[in-house]
């Protein structure tokens, strides 16, 4: 009569003091984490609007440049967002500066809209001219212009202002991530970073 065996089981190639020194480390990396999520929603988020506006880029220059603008900007927060995850004290300021160009795109193209807008013909003003008979039906044009005008300043304004708020907000946060980086790469043992560097998500 044969007796069966129990092979205990294998030993792990990691002692409890190294899943300890991992648990840990996990911890310490949330909020470096957490900032590449950040770039990771900024990045899809600003794709999207790159991916809408390129139907209209061949028509003209200012919707090329930004569709080209666009995409850079998403180009450069999944990048961000990767060398985040293996740790890379640059990841912080690619993605602060990357918010700034952003912002500058932004208020460069508000403004231009704005220019555009406040110098140029009214739509009201073009469209009497196209359609001369519409004077008996319109009483001022002049004022329709005057509110189109307040329109126009009102919306780019609004832009400008919201985008300074958030886009600032994002380039502070990720200039404020360098700090989590530097640290946990001096307080964590080489080996667990290597170990997170090798299953980091691509």
């Amino acid at each position: 009569m044969s007796v069966a065996t129990l092979a205990e089981p294998a030993a792990g190639p990691l002692a409890a003091e190294h899943h300890h020194e991992l648990a840990l480390a996990n911890e310490r990396a949330k909020k470096i984490r957490k900032a590449a999520g950040v770039a990771a929603f900024n990045g899809w988020m600003t794709g999207i609007f790159a991916v809408t506006s390129a139907p209209f880029a061949p028509f003209s220059i200012a919707g090329f440049l930004v569709t080209v603008g666009l995409g850079i900007v998403a180009y450069n927060e999944f990048q961000g967002r990767k060398r985040l995850l293996l740790f890379d004290d640059s990841a912080p300021r690619l993605l602060g500066w990357n918010q700034v160009g952003f912002l500058t795109m932004i208020i460069v193209y508000c403004l231009w809209m704005i220019f555009t807008g406040l110098t140029g013909e009214g739509p009201f003003a073009a469209e009497l001219a196209a359609k001369p008979e519409l004077r008996e039906v319109l009483d001022s044009i002049d004022g329709l212009d005057y509110f189109y005008k307040l329109i126009v300043l009102a919306i780019y304004g609004t832009v400008i202002v919201l985008s300074a708020i958030f886009q600032g907000w994002n380039a502070y946060y990720y200039f404020s991530r360098r700090k989590h980086v530097e640290d946990y790469v001096r307080e964590t043992p080489e080996w667990v970073i290597d170990v997170q560097r090798a299953t980091a998500a691509n």
